[in-house]
């Protein structure tokens, strides 16, 4: 007994300070959310499943759900198919190059996401970079509307995110030994051959791993979907923020904030299970 003792108190800080920054304000976020709302009296002490029925109900927030995650798995598929040949170039080159090349994908996760965002309204406003290099090569007369469309906002979420999908493929790659491929090979089997019967099933843990968390992040985004979207083209985060701050209705905005966090843990949950039992053989 005395010797479990020593570790439970070198974790007691760290589950002390999870507790009290993440459990409690989701607990007292998940209680707020059965709270009654009048727009005259404000919050009132009355309680039920109200806030609840009015998100899982209304077609205006099935809308933005289903933009949610559609923007989620645009943005999950856009990152795979631009990560995974990434992390494979990136483990064939020299040391050297291939340092240089990390230090570009990984650099930009060291500025902050909304200063990326606003770059990318820089890029694509009517009148951004883009446009006006468009226009003044005569491809287009008038400007292409990227700004405030999901297209905008799906195109800045894959810059933002897919170092993290090169990241968890090159974690699986350290494991491919480079001598099968050359074995392969000398067998005469041509390069796609190869990639495609040795490579990609060995990748594909880290790509489903990577989807994983792109997936996430994408889902419960926020300042990349508030500074591209606007106030129109509303996502789940977005439309949360409104009804705290706009209009003050904050069980509602608790309970779409819980409906989301509810729905993508079944969402990785089911994901996280299937990628174990498929591949459990190859993380082990």
């Amino acid at each position: 007994m005395n010797r479990l003792l020593p570790p439970y108190l070198l974790n007691g800080p760290a589950l002390v300070l999870f507790v009290t920054m993440m459990a409690v304000p989701l607990v007292l976020t998940f209680m707020l959310s059965f709270n009654s709302f009048d727009f005259y009296g404000g919050i009132k002490a009355e309680y039920g499943w109200h806030n609840y029925y009015e998100v899982i109900s209304d077609s205006y927030f099935h809308e933005i759900f289903a933009r949610t995650y559609g923007i989620a798995i645009a943005v999950t598929l856009l990152c795979a198919l631009i990560g995974a040949p990434e992390a494979y170039i990136l483990y064939h080159m020299s040391s050297t190059w291939r340092s240089l090349c990390l230090l570009a994908i990984l650099g930009p996760l060291l500025i902050s996401v909304i200063v990326r965002t606003l770059g990318w309204a820089l890029l694509i406003g009517n009148k951004g970079v883009i446009n006006e290099a468009l226009i003044s090569i005569g491809l287009i007369e008038t400007p292409i509307k990227m700004m405030f469309t999901q297209t905008g906002i799906v195109v800045a979420l894959v810059h933002v995110l897919v170092p993290f999908m090169v990241l968890s493929v090159w974690t699986t790659l350290q494991k491919l030994d480079p001598l099968v491929e050359r074995a392969a090979l000398s067998l005469g089997a041509s390069h796609f051959t190869v990639l495609r019967r040795v490579v990609l099933p060995q990748v594909m843990p880290g790509v489903l791993a990577g989807s994983l968390i792109v997936f996430a992040l994408t889902a419960s985004a926020f300042a990349t979907p508030a500074i591209l979207g606007g106030r129109r083209l509303k996502v789940v985060a977005t439309t949360a923020y409104d009804e705290y701050l706009n209009t003050l209705n904050w069980p509602l905005g608790a309970a779409i904030a819980v409906v989301l966090l509810v729905a993508n843990v079944i969402v990785i949950t089911a994901y996280n299970r299937y990628v174990e039992r498929k591949y459990a053989a190859v993380f082990d």
